[in-house]
């Protein structure tokens, strides 16, 4: 089946119409394009059909050696060159071109009675200065992408209201207000849907952040106190793990507790149960990626410090990206990448029962609990041994306690000095 035309249609969104979430104050919405492409066959028939949004979260490096983060969104003009209408025999493939030398694409294969996404394939290039100044990798970068798409009846409109997203080789890629159809039969597209699962009835009702929510379901909404409430417990520990091939390269056990402080302030646990780990593991450096719920992502990159005597690596780079769960639009970004945090000996793993707080920025701090965090060297699944913050190390109280009495002590005898030397001038002074 031939290719003649392609009519291509963006209505732009803005994104802080759709819902309210002005807990968080003036976070600054992004505004997204949604696309519509309505691909022809050779007797101008309809054949693929496709109008969702989506935007890219992309880290980067720079000439400096440091990382950057990147949002990627649709411009106002997209091309569309490339789309397939496919056959029994050929795969259909949505292509669209966009900004200064973007393009996403995703193929589809059939049978005889269902359709199926397989691959995605996404390219950026960094020679757009506007999204990626002072990029030392300079062009195009490609990553390819396994889409995990149930399988589809065929003659059925695929349709996912909720945020998606999917993320690899740095690079986050986040869709909403799906609706696609492939292998378009006589022209008309169906009025049967297939919903994704965060759509249909069964799934778990849709709750955006605001002070009320962050706790438990039941509670209900009151006037934000003037400094960030406390919730009525500290987040869930959560464990997670990396691996490269059958190997383990990677363990973390932690809870996560997010303080955000700007207009209104707003404390968010991040619950493991909904959580998925990602990432990257690698001799002189590793990144954990956790997503909860396609809402809140969290970044920690870990560093080997090799120019040491002994080598020890830390934690040097956190970024958290909170997400509108409805439309994908993003609510707060931010990065801290010169920490010196959670250092241990290579080989061995980190230790900090207590609270902890990681500045990020002046509007948000990450909280940990039960931390213990092995990302290099990972043997036989386990942690290592252990190098334990100095906020458990209760020993150190010790030293502390017999100084200060020791100081006591001595203040104490030069005062009674003192004054015995004054008494023996005075009675001296009598005779």
């Amino acid at each position: 089946m031939s290719l003649t035309n392609i009519n291509p249609r963006l209505v732009r969104n803005d994104s802080s119409n759709i819902s309210d979430l002005s807990v968080l104050g003036n976070c600054g919405f992004f505004q997204s394009y949604a696309v519509e492409v309505d691909v022809k066959d050779a007797s101008n028939f309809t054949c693929l059909y496709a109008q969702w949004m989506m935007k890219f979260l992309i880290k980067y490096e720079t000439n400096s050696s440091d990382y950057k983060n990147a949002s990627l969104d649709l411009t106002s003009t997209v091309t569309h060159n490339g789309s397939i209408c496919g056959s029994d025999t050929q795969a259909a493939l949505l292509a669209v071109q966009f900004g200064d030398g973007h393009s996403w694409s995703i193929n589809f294969t059939k049978n005889n009675e269902t359709y199926r996404a397989e691959f995605i394939t996404f390219t950026y290039n960094t020679n757009d200065t506007a999204v990626f100044p002072d990029a030392r990798r300079q062009g195009p970068v490609t990553i390819v992408v396994k889409d995990a798409m149930h399988p589809i009846q065929l003659n059925n409109v695929f349709v996912c209201h909720h945020t998606t997203s999917l993320e690899a080789e740095n690079v986050t890629q986040i869709f909403w207000n799906v609706t696609m159809q492939p292998f378009v039969q006589n022209g008309t597209i169906s009025k049967k849907e297939s919903r994704c699962y965060a759509d249909t009835p069964t799934a778990a009702p849709t709750v955006l952040p605001t002070v009320a929510n962050v706790t438990t379901a039941s509670t209900t909404i009151s006037p934000a106190p003037t400094t960030a409430p406390k919730p009525a417990e500290n987040p869930v520990t959560g464990n997670y793990s990396l691996k490269t091939g059958n190997k383990t390269c990677l363990l973390a056990t932690v809870g996560l507790q997010l303080n955000i402080s700007q207009d209104k302030p707003l404390l968010l646990n991040i619950d493991p149960k909904t959580t998925h780990a990602d990432g990257t593991c690698g001799n002189a450096s590793a990144t954990l990626k956790l997503n909860d719920g396609n809402r809140t992502l969290i970044d920690f990159t870990f560093i080997v410090n090799a120019s040491a005597s002994v080598q020890k690596f830390y934690l040097r780079e956190v970024n958290v990206t909170l997400l509108n769960y409805q439309n994908g639009s993003v609510i707060l970004s931010a990065d801290n990448n010169n920490l010196s945090k959670w250092d241990a000996s290579l080989g061995n793993s980190y230790m900090c029962r207590k609270e902890q707080t990681l500045e990020i920025n002046e509007n948000l701090q990450v909280h940990t609990f039960n931390l213990w965090v092995q990302p290099f060297l990972v043997k036989e699944n386990k942690f290592s041994i252990a190098q334990e913050c100095s906020l458990d190390d209760d020993t150190i109280l010790i030293p502390i306690v017999v100084g200060a009495a020791l100081a006591g002590l001595i203040v104490i005898i030069v005062i009674a000095y003192i004054i015995g030397r004054r008494k023996s001038y005075a009675g001296y002074q009598t005779l």
